[in-house]
């Protein structure tokens, strides 16, 4: 019976249909829910709703939402960043502004697009003025994540950025040292890349991240393992 109303009301709330609770409480529901399944065995529709309750550590006291994730389902390529950030919390979706717009332009080169891909972040809630993330709250969001890794099945995942590069592969190397490698998580390849932001501010490295980008198409189109 719980499993079938939190599909009613993520139906609901899909439709954009607000689902009503008082102010600054979580929906029982969605509450039980998040109790009984820590995030390893959602569908979509749960693990959303998981997500928009969850309250495992303290960033959700000031967020203003959670940012779940975007793009396919079924995607080929897994984008994963850090955190949000203020514009990301305000709009709930990853990778927004100059950094989002370039990281688009990226994947346009790649013949790839935002809605072809699946691009979520190793925190799903922003941190106070843009921190690194701690490591007790990506412990905390780390099932999420990795359900999301096992409902997209993705063949190639690309670590954005120095946090999550260190977060999935459990190191502290420079982002220099671990690109231009096939990593592997769990019995995924993995890739690591500059972030946006910092491409931004230095944009000779531009050529590196492309060739990053190359050596994750020719993993996808089994020229490599």
């Amino acid at each position: 019976m719980m499993q079938s109303e939190l599909e009613r009301r993520a139906y609901l709330r899909a439709m954009g249909i607000d689902v009503w609770v008082p102010r600054n409480q979580v929906d029982p529901v969605i509450e039980d829910l998040v109790a009984e399944n820590p995030g390893e065995t959602l569908g979509w529709d749960e693990l959303r709703a998981s997500v928009a309750a969850c309250t495992r550590c303290e960033l959700h006291k000031g967020r203003t939402q959670t940012v779940f994730g975007v793009g396919s389902p079924d995607a080929d390529w897994m984008l994963i960043g850090e955190a949000p950030g203020a514009e990301e919390d305000r709009r709930g979706e990853p990778f927004v502004g100059r950094a989002g717009k370039l990281l688009d332009e990226m994947l346009r080169a790649i013949g790839e697009a935002r809605d072809s891909v699946f691009i979520a972040n190793i925190l799903k809630c922003r941190p106070p003025n843009n921190r690194d993330p701690k490591p007790d709250e990506a412990a905390a969001c780390r099932s999420y994540l990795e359900r999301q890794i096992e409902l997209v099945q993705p063949r190639i995942l690309l670590a954005v950025g120095r946090i999550a590069a260190h977060q999935l592969l459990e190191t502290d190397e420079p982002v220099g040292r671990l690109r231009g490698k096939v990593h592997r998580l769990g019995e995924t390849p993995l890739i690591v890349t500059y972030h946006p932001a910092y491409l931004l501010r230095s944009p000779s490295q531009k050529r590196k991240s492309w060739d990053d980008l190359c050596l994750a198409r020719r993993v996808v189109s089994g020229a490599m393992s």
